[in-house]
């Protein structure tokens, strides 16, 4: 997946107290990781200010499994690899694919979980993710993605108008406003997050992205660790391994989907 939204980080405590000192792996007391939480269903703000989403609850489940303290910190996706360097947080837990890019900056854990890039549009706009049918057209993506850079690689160059947002709540406000003729994101967000609500009834899937020669969409998406931080990623990667095999991943994705995220294969 997928950003700067405010002057600072607004830290918000899901379990116990933030402090300012990083985790350390000889005596691991709490994870503060980076959220950007405008991506539901992976993350966002409940009415009440609370952070939530698939995402959120896997952070929850390695951190009891690490028996550490889980605080989750509010962080716009373009700011968020300068603010883990900055260790304002230990790690970025916010829907973030691998990417050879991303891999010369950060390290990152084990697959968390997977999913395709779509293109959302209104239902028989005839548009679909090509240079060819977007030319002319107003395409919106979220500041800091992969999607970002994936629509100015391949299409702004071309005569596609490519419109970056702090947020993906804001690309789908322009969308439904008429500014924006066309999304892209993560496919899963946009069925989750916008295709199944009240608001998306309208719009739907234009077709997946799959033209990337330049590997600028990466692979799986995972949590980001500092490069200074091995024991810090190795315990992250025992965790996700335990999670998933004693059941706990499976509880927390049929909770927000009905198919295997992991493997991304969503039911037809």
């Amino acid at each position: 997946m997928k950003k700067i939204l405010a002057t600072g980080a607004m830290t918000v405590l899901a379990l116990g107290f933030a402090t300012n000192s990083p985790a350390n792996a000889k005596s691991l007391t709490e994870i503060k990781f980076g959220v950007d939480a405008t991506y539901p269903p992976f993350e966002s703000m409940s009415p009440g200010g609370q952070f939530v989403g698939f995402d959120i609850d896997l952070g929850k489940a390695i951190c009891a499994d690490l028996k550490v303290k889980c605080v989750f910190v509010a962080q716009g996706f373009d700011g968020i690899i300068p603010a883990l360097e900055a260790r304002k947080f230990d790690a970025i837990l916010s829907s973030m694919t691998v990417t050879p890019a991303r891999q010369q900056q950060i390290d990152f854990s084990s697959e968390m979980y997977n999913e395709p890039t779509s293109l959302i549009a209104k239902k028989a706009s005839g548009l679909k993710p090509t240079v060819d049918s977007l030319k002319g057209k107003t395409v919106g993506v979220e500041a800091g993605t992969i999607q970002e850079t994936y629509a100015n690689t391949y299409w702004k160059p071309s005569g596609v108008n490519v419109v970056s947002y702090p947020g993906q709540d804001q690309v789908y406000a322009d969308l439904l406003s008429g500014r924006l003729d066309a999304s892209l994101q993560d496919s899963v967000e946009a069925d989750y997050g916008f295709l199944k609500t009240p608001k998306g009834t309208a719009y739907a899937l234009a077709g997946n992205v799959t033209d990337d020669p330049k590997d600028v969409l990466g692979s799986y998406i995972a949590i980001g660790i500092r490069k200074d931080e091995p024991d810090l990623k190795a315990k992250i990667d025992k965790a996700i391994a335990t999670i998933i095999k004693n059941g706990t991943y499976k509880k927390i994705e049929a909770k927000y989907f009905n198919f295997d995220v992991y493997a991304a294969t969503p039911a037809k």
